[in-house]
């Protein structure tokens, strides 16, 4: 069935009171104060045109664009509005009508959307290519004579952002099955895609802080794309696709977890059951599935993880808080309390913890300008905390907050919490080999 506003419950376009408790979060709304710019004046633009009061415009997808879709206004909502099925839905709509569409914009999304993040080998060659690329200097030489100017405007804007890819990746560094020295559970492990090629050894701590609380952790070598980027970006028949695959890769019944660490898939990766809601075959295991995926810190805090006894040193850390980890999964405490679990680690809070970073999947590519205005907000509060570390829990927020406090000369370093805790097992271990 093809998705449009006038396919939705009316209930759910009807639930938004209008009450402006969604204003002061709001990312957009706050930089500019127009009324359309809001939660509650784009929720009023998806009702017109589900009342046929208004015809589908380019503005109307300007507008769908411009949010950030960070959901912060689901957690100030008091009336529970499910805004992220309405901005899919609104964005879905606009894709099928083609608007604002240019030939450009056609190739790169049959490129990456439709054509990469629809085959995981496909990336993987793409990501090789690209390591290539870095390590033979040519990206280095290639910014240096100042070639990069030569770039179409679109690409020559998105090089910079070119991220470093790791020089092995998830499967090279994790095999499919590993046992703890004690089992308590049986956990798949999710290794994403741009986690897969970028932060393959954030997934290889992943693994290890789960072996050592007991986990059996399965992890196949080959594994899709999550669908998060194609259910935010309008393609709705795409993420049923990709979801399925997933669902018959790690059938739920089989484990007692399934695990992910990337804040922004993990938000998409609980919401099978809706998106799959309508199809026979895997509307039961869609939401049997729902019920297994946990988001790798708040799975540990539920089981008692074990504090590992070695410290990291001095070290002072911030933590910001992933969109989609804080106010799509409501996970918020648990990776702080997870820091605190290292001796020594001094955890100082960062203003604005949950406010974008402006990474917002593709947003610092759609939205270049109010991309950077957020990124620079959020790194002058990093800086402002005196942190020698920032801890996040989300590929994209690193990537991007990385790249501001490069330009910002900062030497604050990026890590991940289970980066952190992985480190502090493996201090521990090493002390008991030496002193055995």
């Amino acid at each position: 069935m093809k998705a449009s506003l006038k396919s939705l419950d009316y209930s759910v376009l009807q639930q938004c009171m209008h009450c402006g408790m969604c204003l002061p979060a709001c990312p957009t709304y706050d930089a500019t104060k127009k009324e359309r710019h809001s939660p509650r004046g784009r929720i009023s633009l998806m009702r017109a045109v589900a009342d046929d009061e208004l015809k589908l415009t380019p503005a109307f997808a300007d507008e769908m664009s411009y949010c950030l879709g960070c959901l912060a206004c689901q957690t100030a909502c008091p009336a529970g509005v499910d805004y992220s099925n309405l901005l899919e839905t609104a964005r879905a709509e606009v894709a099928a009508s083609g608007l604002n569409r240019t030939v450009s914009s056609r190739f790169w999304r049959a490129v990456t959307i439709r054509g990469l993040f629809m085959n995981p080998r496909l990336l993987r060659v793409a990501g090789r290519l690209l390591r290539l690329y870095q390590r033979l200097g040519l990206q280095t030489a290639f910014r240096r004579i100042g070639l990069t100017r030569l770039l179409p405007a679109d690409l020559r804007r998105l090089e910079p952002q070119c991220p470093t890819v790791s020089p092995k990746f998830s499967h090279e560094l994790i095999r499919p099955v590993e046992l703890p020295a004690k089992k308590q559970h049986r956990v798949a492990l999710l290794t994403g895609c741009v986690q897969d090629l970028t932060f393959s050894d954030v997934n290889r701590d992943t693994a290890d802080v789960l072996l050592a609380n007991g986990c059996e952790v399965v992890t196949p070598p080959v594994q899709p794309c999550c669908g998060s980027l194609h259910a935010h970006n309008g393609e709705p028949g795409p993420a049923r696709t990709l979801a399925r695959r997933m669902i018959d890769l790690f059938p739920p019944s089989q484990f007692d977890t399934i695990i992910t660490n990337a804040g922004g898939c993990g938000n998409h990766l609980r919401h099978y059951g809706q998106l799959l809601a309508d199809d026979p075959a895997y509307a039961a295991r869609a939401k049997e599935w729902d019920a297994k995926v946990k988001d790798v810190h708040e799975w540990l805090l539920e089981k008692g993880c074990v504090a590992p006894r070695a410290g990291l040193g001095d070290l002072t850390v911030t933590y910001h808080d992933s969109c989609h980890l804080t106010h799509g999964q409501k996970v918020t405490r648990q990776p702080r309390d997870l820091l605190r679990l290292i001796p020594g680690l001094r955890l100082v809070e960062l203003p604005e913890a949950n406010w974008c970073c402006g990474s917002a999947g593709i947003y610092n590519i759609t939205q270049p300008e109010q991309s950077e205005q957020l990124l620079v907000r959020k790194v002058g509060h990093v800086i402002s905390t005196g942190a020698t570390v920032l801890a996040t829990a989300n590929p994209g927020c690193h990537l991007q907050i990385e790249r501001g406090l490069r330009q910002a000369g900062s030497p604050v370093t990026l890590l991940q919490p289970v980066t952190l805790l992985a480190r502090a097992y493996r201090k521990e271990r090493s002390a008991e080999s030496m002193t055995a």
